[in-house]
């Protein structure tokens, strides 16, 4: 087996914190919101680990977050669309059937909804902020010309 086709060994929770910039804490919580999904598979006291899907699903995750600014409960939403997208892709790839790839395509639509709104939301906050920030330099910008500068 060549090095590019060893599997990587699993990463403990300050490993995968390290890695994607964030805190074993927050992974904690994350967990037990249900955003990783990982915290009921292991037993009590047994120590946590993580692959590369782990490493990636929290990087989307943080991404969401930080760039979008959402709210937990909004993180937790954009999460299950995504989830249930990706379950869709599944089912549309085992499937020829046109009847069952029309539901299929129907279901995904409504979860870009879910997923547009927030986005859009959050775009809409935005160009506000921007607006209100260019009109501030505006005045500015005027009494530094009426103040000779």
């Amino acid at each position: 087996m060549t090095p590019s086709q060893t599997p990587t060994r699993p990463l403990r929770i300050g490993e995968l914190a390290e890695r994607v910039g964030t805190t074993a804490r927050t992974i904690r919580y994350y967990e037990e919101i249900g955003l990783l999904g990982q915290a009921e598979d292991r037993g009590h006291g047994r120590h946590r680990s993580y692959d590369e899907d782990d490493v990636a699903r929290l990087e989307h995750i943080l991404r969401l977050r930080d760039l979008l600014g959402l709210s937990l409960e909004e993180l937790q939403r954009v999460v299950e669309a995504e989830d249930a997208r990706e379950a869709l892709r599944r089912e549309w790839h085992g499937t020829e059937d046109p009847g069952t790839r029309l539901r299929i395509v129907e279901q995904a639509l409504g979860h870009i909804a879910t997923q547009l709104e927030l986005v859009e939301r959050r775009q809409q906050a935005l160009d506000e902020l921007g607006s209100e920030l260019r009109g501030r330099r505006a005045l500015l910008e005027q009494r530094r010309t009426e103040l000779g500068g």
